[in-house]
């Protein structure tokens, strides 16, 4: 009997010792996919953009593994992407929150996505310490990937910054429409053109106030900036600052807000406050909902953009542009967004990176992304690939300026490229009810 007795615990701690083996070879054994987080605002008032930013990040990998998946050498296989889901609910501590998760839970290989640079910035230290690579294709601000407080060496901003879009926007105003208030009203041409900002006080409208005013100083612009008003995100009512705007006698009205807040701005500027100036519109804006959205209070508004869901840049990713539209309306219905198809992107620029990287180890791929050449895919990019600058890991855009025009068959407005040249489908024109500052 007790012999018997030895032999029982002799077996179990065989027993357990083989299961113990077989537990810690599973924890060790090889990834089976390539898990993608996607930071995406898919509750609050950054919905909309954020189920575009979710729909576009599943067509790519869709497309990816369709294709056989992303080839890892030290697997010596290929895998599937698999897309983990991570809501930022359109705040600081939400994005904090769902980042902190797929990392330290769904152990995702990286990231893609990042709408608001208020919520971006918020949880760049949670991926930092963890050093996962974020492809972060939103938040504008630079501040993003030239912050000193916190390494961002693991982060890459494949999104024009604000200095990008806010240079290129402030030299068009006075390139084009300064030029052609002057000469329609008949003041001298040297006239200097009198500008007001409405933005969001958050780093993405900060940016953009602090681009417009180095690129007027920067370049010596004939240009004054007579009013400059704030509101907080997410706000509704613009009435009182525009009203303010409006006693400052502006000729141009530029805008940094997301695109629940440039509807109402640009309603209530036309409709409530008889504001009958030039209104700008950035990037984030060229949405599908926007066009909906403003309706003929949009017409002869210009917005800086470098993807429409209606206007086709002519050239080497035309083709490209319209497979991605066509494919993302047959799959989900309607058109996509900006958001949605630079995230398209960047899920294609994961895949890239850990195949040059030939494994998932997050260091070697964040050196591959560093080191990225890959032909551009649907948004045009300077020197036709996407690359990220050694400075800052920025991607560089080709941007283009759209004048909204009414089109009576859809009932909504349509944008026409107006710069730069080469793109050009009609000039920048003022319409007749359109009224200047004083001189």
């Amino acid at each position: 009997m007790k012999h018997t007795y030895v032999l029982l615990l002799i077996g179990m701690v065989v027993i357990g010792a083989f299961l113990a083996g077989c537990t810690q070879q599973a924890s060790t054994a090889p990834a089976q996919n390539l898990k993608i987080g996607v930071v995406a605002s898919l509750t609050g008032p950054s919905s909309t953009t954020g189920k575009d930013v979710w729909q576009s990040a599943q067509l790519a990998a869709e497309e990816i593994n369709a294709k056989g998946g992303v080839y890892v050498k030290d697997l010596g296989k290929s895998v599937p992407i698999v897309l983990v889901q991570g809501d930022d609910e359109s705040t600081r501590e939400g994005g904090q929150k769902a980042v902190s998760r797929m990392i330290t839970q769904d152990n995702v290989d990286m990231l893609v996505g990042g709408f608001s640079s208020a919520v971006v910035s918020a949880h760049q230290s949670i991926v930092a310490e963890h050093n996962v690579p974020y492809i972060i294709t939103g938040a504008s601000t630079p501040v993003i990937t030239r912050r000193t407080d916190v390494n961002t060496s693991y982060m890459f901003h494949h999104a024009p910054t604000t200095d990008d879009s806010g240079s290129q926007t402030t030299l068009f105003i006075d390139n084009v429409i300064r030029p052609a208030i002057n000469a329609k009203f008949g003041y001298p041409q040297d006239r200097p053109l009198k500008l007001a900002i409405l933005y969001q006080d958050s780093p993405y409208g900060k940016g953009h106030l602090d681009a417009v005013k180095n690129t007027i100083a920067n370049n010596s612009l004939k240009i004054n900036l007579v009013s400059q008003e704030t509101f907080k995100m997410g706000e509704s009512d613009f009435r009182t600052a525009l009203t303010s705007i409006k006693s400052s006698d502006p000729d141009v009205v530029y805008v940094a807000a997301f695109l629940n807040e440039q509807i109402p701005i640009e309603t209530q500027a036309m409709r409530d406050v008889d504001l009958k100036k030039i209104f700008i519109a950035i990037e984030p804006n060229d949405d599908p909902d926007f066009y909906k959205g403003v309706g003929k209070y949009g017409d002869y508004s210009v917005i800086q953009s470098r993807f429409s869901p209606y206007t086709v840049p002519k050239g080497p990713t035309e083709a490209a542009y319209n497979k991605f539209v066509t494919d993302f309306d047959k799959k989900f219905g309607g058109f996509p967004g900006m958001m949605g198809v630079a995230t398209y992107e960047g899920v294609y620029i994961g895949a890239k990176a850990v195949e040059n990287a030939g494994t998932l180890n997050k260091t070697a791929v964040k050196t591959a992304i560093a080191n990225l050449q890959m032909p551009q895919i649907v948004e045009a990019m300077q020197g036709q690939t996407i690359s990220f600058s050694k400075d800052f890991r920025e991607s560089k855009f080709d941007l283009t300026m759209e004048q909204l025009v009414w089109d009576p068959s859809v009932n909504e407005t349509r944008p026409k490229i107006v710069s730069p040249a080469n793109l050009k489908e009609r000039d920048f024109m003022l319409p007749d009810w359109y009224v200047p500052g004083k001189a």
